[in-house]
């Protein structure tokens, strides 16, 4: 149920499939739910500007079935940039990252919901 998706102007870097696994990991235990549940998306070369201007870029969604506290998500945003700015080779003040709190029933699986 945990989802983080990268959707950035970057090309897709070597080693991409070992940051999605080690994002995936990041993820489960900052938000205490099964590795199982968790995914992971990374889109790269989508056409993306940020402060006016072209220079690599990215915006990462984070979704969860549940609550994000304040203090959870201080602590994944650090992290989060700390993983994908130098995999990406974006800066820091490059990234924006989106978190979403979203109810069971608004999230599918399996053919049902949570």
């Amino acid at each position: 149920m945990p989802l983080v998706r990268i959707i950035s102007s970057a090309e897709t870097p070597a080693g991409s499939e070992a940051l999605l696994r080690k994002l995936s990991g990041l993820l489960a235990r900052e938000l205490g739910k099964p590795e199982s549940y968790v995914m992971t998306c990374l889109e790269p070369r989508a056409q993306m500007t940020f402060a006016g201007t072209s220079a690599p870029t990215c915006l990462l969604e984070v979704k969860n079935v549940g609550t994000l506290s304040p203090e959870v998500t201080k602590r994944l945003s650090a992290a989060l940039t700390e993983a994908v700015a130098p995999a990406l080779g974006v800066a820091k003040e490059r990234v924006y990252i989106e978190f979403a709190e979203v109810r069971g029933h608004h999230w599918g699986f399996a053919g049902d919901t949570f």
